[in-house]
């Protein structure tokens, strides 16, 4: 009978260690993955940033491309008129 009293103590007690142990690793994991996260939403806003300066750019591009034409027709002209 003592044996097995001794027996039940013993699971118990190697059941609450197991339990606490997996408890404290979940909390490690989720603290980890919390971080991570943090991480990655602040490079997906900087990404985000990026592209659409990128995107202003672009847009102008072909405004800065039509000034050009302007001015090397001003140029010419003025060149031509010497």
């Amino acid at each position: 009978m003592e044996s097995i009293i001794c027996s039940i103590i013993t699971g118990g007690l190697t059941l609450i260690g197991v339990i606490i142990t997996v408890l404290n690793g979940n909390k490690k994991i989720e603290n980890k993955l919390t971080t991570q996260q943090a991480v990655t939403d602040t490079k997906i806003t900087e990404l985000t940033r990026e592209v659409r300066e990128h995107n202003n750019f672009a847009q102008r591009v072909p405004v800065l491309e039509e000034q050009m034409k302007v001015a090397n027709h001003r140029i010419e002209d003025l060149e031509k008129g010497k």
